[in-house]
This record gives structure tokens, sequence and C-alpha cells, in this order.
């Protein structure tokens, strides 16, 4: 399949800066959307020149049993809230609907241009954010064996808007197109040429995040921003990459979003003959294994406690304790192996939930990882830095906060301004 342009034929000017309306300038305002399987968040960014500023953001859950929603302003002030009748979800269509609502009453000032979305799996094709149509849709469909509990949902929303507002520009930004400039001989797995070329082979997942921080990382430190860097993605999803002049070398996800790190509720790396044996020996089904990895196992399997990583660094059980420990040694392993595979480390940084706000856990991932030449500021630690190692430690530590929706927006202003530019994206 040949690489879409993005540009989805003929479409209707947009703006990319002001609308007049009634004698008052409107300004143009991108929502991005990021859609799980029960679970709809939002960010709503408005634009201002070159920028793009927050405007309100929330998200909708629970779609599918008792159905919430909240929204907050930029500065944190609730402006939208919610709930429904038990019993009476939303579901994905109601959702969009709902929202629909609510963002034509906080809209009546400015012009809704565009909506860009997160696509966990682009595959091999997609390599950049492109603007959707109805035939890209559809090979992002095909692509939902890769990512069956991400990638449904995703694309749930773009449908219904599809239908519902056609004329509404839609540009999909994807995980895994980051990783893309990763070489050959660090996404294949040693299989055999005609399982590769079904497109079984490492993909690395996080990829947004990991694009937002190389983008901003030489606005804090723009001596080692094209150097050797790993970036720790730590949240209830959690991963690593090995990124290099700002471009992805390798990460500890491959074909799913299941493998590498344990996770809040994901396993981790896994010997494949304990899918067997799970099959095997005690008789589980497919359905059964998937939800074993994906929802039963990481922080929440071993601990047998919590997927929340603050319960745990707060629980006095052993089991808590061990499951955090369990947490630090395999980053601690990856990184090592990161690092053989740049041929060097020049900095590290830490982002996501856990990798933003939580002390404890990088202290632990700092104290391993001394060999490096890695010294600890405790005292920056404690306050979330931005840089939290000391001025004679060999190798930079810091603590950036990631993010994606700010990157998918401006994303989508770029493929829009290209578009009415004449210009392919």
């Amino acid at each position: 399949m040949p690489v879409p342009s993005g540009s989805g034929g003929p479409c209707r000017p947009i703006s990319a800066g002001k609308h007049q309306q009634g004698g008052s300038l409107m300004s143009n305002a991108i929502l991005v959307v990021n859609a799980g399987s029960s679970s709809i968040k939002f960010s709503l960014f408005l634009e201002h020149g070159e920028s793009l500023e927050l405007f309100l953001g929330g998200q909708l859950e629970g779609l599918y049993n008792t159905s919430r929603f909240k929204a907050k302003d930029a500065a944190g002030a609730i402006v939208g809230e919610k709930q429904w009748v038990p019993g009476q979800p939303l579901g994905h269509d109601g959702a969009i609907a709902y929202l629909a609502d609510f963002l034509r009453e906080h809209l009546v000032e400015h012009h809704l241009a565009a909506v860009g979305h997160r696509i966990v799996h682009g595959g091999i094709d997609y390599a950049a954010p492109v603007r959707l149509t109805a035939e890209i849709v559809g090979h992002l469909e095909q692509l939902i064996p890769l990512a069956p509990l991400h990638q449904p949902h995703n694309l749930m929303p773009i449908r219904l808007l599809m239908t519902n507002h056609p004329e509404l520009p839609q540009v999909a930004c994807f995980d895994t197109a980051f990783h893309c400039t990763q070489p050959a001989v660090a996404q294949a797995f040693a299989l055999p040429s005609e399982i590769t070329r079904r497109g079984v082979r490492r993909y690395g997942f996080h990829g947004l995040s990991y694009e937002y921080i190389a983008s901003v990382l030489p606005e804090y430190d723009s001596d080692v921003a094209q150097g050797r860097v790993v970036v720790l993605h730590l949240g209830n999803g959690a991963s690593m990459c090995a990124v290099q002049g700002s471009k992805s070398i390798a990460s500890t996800m491959g074909f799913t979003a299941v493998d590498g790190l344990p996770m809040g509720t994901r396993c981790g790396s896994l010997d494949p003959g304990v899918i067997l044996y799970l099959m095997d020996e005690l008789k589980m089904d497919t359905r059964a294994v998937e939800k074993l990895l994906y929802r039963q196992s990481g922080l929440l399997g071993v601990s047998g406690l919590s997927s929340d990583m603050r319960a745990l660094i707060d629980s006095a059980d052993p089991k808590a304790k061990f499951a955090v420990e369990l947490f630090v040694y395999r980053v601690g392993r990856e990184l090592g192996s990161l690092t053989a595979a740049l041929g060097g480390l020049d900095a590290l940084v830490f982002t996501a939930g856990i990798g933003e706000h939580s002390a404890p856990i990088r202290e632990s991932i700092c104290q391993a990882a001394a060999w490096l030449g890695l010294e600890l500021d405790p005292v920056a630690n404690a306050i979330g830095g931005p840089c939290i190692s000391k001025a004679e430690s060999r190798i930079p530590v810091w603590v950036i906060p990631t993010n994606e929706e700010l990157l998918i927006a401006r994303h989508t202003r770029r493929i829009l301004k290209s578009i009415e530019s004449g210009e392919s994206p």
C-alpha cells in the first residue's frame, strides 16, 4: 500500500488566523481527541498568532457503565461537570454528541477549524500526521489486529465526526510514527521473512510524547539536545526510548504496547514460552491470555493490591514493595540496553505521570544508574527539578513534562496551513 499524501483531495479553504463574524474577529480553535475503550479525553486550543494556547480540556469516562463528564479551563477551574444515571451509558456516539453540544456552547466567539486525533498505530505506511479521509480510515482499520485494544476506539470518533460533521477537517497523529527512523536491525524480530512481511516487527509506541520531549529539550539543555538521550515515559503505560539527534534509535516497546517495562496492569517483556505454557498447561484461550497480559499483570498482578504507583509506595505490604523494586529493576536493565544501542549516554529525561511526579521512583532509578556516572541532587529531585542531577554529574538528568495534546494541535494546524496554501501536507 503506498503512503497516502494526507491531503485527502480538494477541500474547503480554512483560514489559519482569524474569522470575521458579525463584525468581530474569531480565533481558530483546534480540538484534540484521545479516545480509549471507555473514555474520551479532549483538549481545545486557541490560535493566537503563531502560538497555540490551551482554552479548556477534560474527559468523558465510564462510557459503557456510569458515564461522567468533567471539563476545566486553562487555569484549572471546572467549567462543566455531569454524571449520568447508572445503567444509561453514553457510549462513544453519545459522548461525541454531548461533547459537540458542550463545545458549541463554549465556542460562540471562536471557530472550530479542525480536530486532531491520537492514533496508536500507523503501521509501516504512516510515518507522519495525515489529513483523514474515508480511504485512509479504511487503511487504519486494517491495522486493528496490530493494536486490538486501542485502534478500534481511536477510530470510532473519527467515523462519527465524518458522518455527522463531514465538513470538519480531521488529522491523525500516530504514536508509532516517531519510531520509523529506527534502523532496520532495531525493528526486526528473528522470524521468517514471510511473517515479517505481514507487519510483524518492532514499532514502538508513546511516540508523540517522545517527539514532544525531543522538540523542547533544546530549551532545557542545548548542549545535549542533539546528543545521545534516553527518555523515560513512565506512567500507567510505561516505556523508554533511545533518542539521538532528535530521532528514535530504539525503544522498549515492540510489536504491541504490552512489551518492554512492567506497567500498571501490563506485564511487559515476557518469554513467549510462557504464553505456550498458559495455553497448553492452564488451558487458557487467546482472550483469557490477552486479559491476563494487558489487564491483570504488571504492578497490579505482582502486588495483588493496586496498579497505582502512589498506592504501592505508600503501602507497607511486602508484595507492594516487591512490585516497585521489580519496576525499578526493569527500568535499570532497559537503560543499560538503550545506552548500548546509543553507544553511550549524554542525558536522561523523565516524563509522564510517574516520571514527572514520583521523586522516590526517580531516586531509585538514578541510584541504580550510578554506574553511568550519574549523581542525583536529592533537593532538586524532591521539588521536581527540572534538572535533578548535581553539577558534577557526568550525566545530566531532567524532569520535563510531556504535552502530547499540544504536539497534536501543532501538527493539525500545520496540515491545515499546508492545505490552505495548496501544498502537500
